[in-house]
């Protein structure tokens, strides 16, 4: 059995790797002092750059949990997700309130996808 693991820390790995599925771990803004629509666009870049390193990409995912602070987000966050999912590319979702770990962050997404053949 083989498992890659990337960007491996003492409480989590960003990426394992394992039976041709990537599993990331949860993606957060790059700023999170941003509102909704720009943290959602830099969670979602920082989805693309790690599938990218795993060998996968947006076309290639198979589920997503998306965590928002506060639902009245909902539609901005989904304006932004509709943009960057593929059209015929759509993943498994589901979309959930739920307290982040830092109060300042308004959305985290946690994705697997398959690895690109």
């Amino acid at each position: 059995m083989s498992i890659t693991r990337l960007d491996v820390g003492a409480r989590m790995s960003s990426v394992v790797i394992h039976q041709g599925a990537v599993y990331l771990c949860g993606q957060v803004a790059k700023d999170k002092y941003q509102n909704i629509t720009e943290q959602t666009v830099t969670m979602l870049e920082e989805v693309d750059t790690l599938l990218a390193q795993a060998g996968s990409s947006r076309e290639h995912l198979l589920s997503a949990t998306i965590y928002l602070k506060d639902m009245a987000d909902y539609d901005a966050m989904n304006a932004v997700w509709d943009a960057w999912v593929p059209k015929g590319h759509a993943p498994a979702r589901a979309c959930v309130q739920a307290a982040i770990a830092e109060p300042e962050y308004l959305v985290e997404v946690s994705v697997i996808a398959a690895v690109a053949e």
